[in-house]
């Protein structure tokens, strides 16, 4: 069956508790490429170094380079999966699945069904404040799962919850349709209005780092560079 409800249902249709919204994507198949490879905390620092998700841990094994991708967003009850799956179901390949579990560790919403599924559709990563199972699956590879923890027990799937819209998702506040870069690092979200002007800052962001540490591979301390910054805050250096 073709599920068609995110595009044609209206919301007056759905029962209380649920929200489907069309998915947002506003982001040129170029720009997100050229994201793939600019490290998470490039973008976290020039975003003011203290943004992105805090406290998930990385269960799909090496990842060569950062993975980037449109946010289609998740609300869910804690211990249910419904919604998950009908995000599954609508995204397209590319697209980052950002669920809103409340931080819940109690119950697994995600697995190795799920991951399966993902992998078809060209799903690029899960992130998930909340629980997944089926470790060993995950560590395989081919698409990314970020998640606040493990756990065996399994989910309902009974809704209420929410497509497409607004989610905190482990202190990091998501948009649909927002640029979601995911590294070894974490995870942070670039809203897309402003994706196209804050790959050039993370551009001379990493020459700037390129030539530190190109001095700092000499063995020399920087004295003018830290001079500098503590004499900016008064200290009689």
């Amino acid at each position: 069956m073709t599920v068609s409800l995110a595009k044609d249902a209206p919301a007056a249709a759905w029962p209380a508790g649920f929200v489907v919204n069309p998915r947002q994507s506003h982001l040129s198949t170029e720009l997100i490429e050229a994201y793939r490879s600019v490290p998470v905390p490039h973008a976290s620092d020039c975003m003011g170094r203290h943004t992105g998700a805090r406290g998930l841990i990385a269960y799909h094994g090496e990842q060569p380079a950062t993975i980037a991708g449109p946010a289609l967003t998740v609300r869910i009850r804690p211990g249910d999966n419904l919604m998950i799956h009908l995000a599954i179901m609508t995204a397209e390949p590319g697209d980052v699945i950002v669920i809103d579990g409340g931080g819940d560790l109690s119950t697994a919403v995600i697995g190795g069904l799920m991951r399966t599924s993902a992998l078809a559709r060209g799903i690029a990563a899960f992130v998930l404040d909340g629980a997944l199972r089926d470790v060993a699956e995950w560590k395989e590879g081919g698409v990314g799962a970020f998640a606040r923890g493990n756990v065996h027990r399994g989910p309902s799937k009974e809704g209420p919850g929410a497509l497409n819209v607004p989610v905190a998702c482990a202190g990091l506040s998501v948009m649909p349709g927002d640029l979601i870069l995911a590294d070894a690092d974490g995870v942070v979200a670039v809203p897309a209005a402003d994706a196209e002007s804050l790959l050039a800052r993370c551009r001379a962001h990493a020459e700037r780092e390129r030539a530190i540490n190109e001095k700092n591979r000499t063995g020399e301390p920087d004295w003018d560079r830290f001079n500098t910054l503590l004499r900016q805050k008064g200290c009689p250096v």
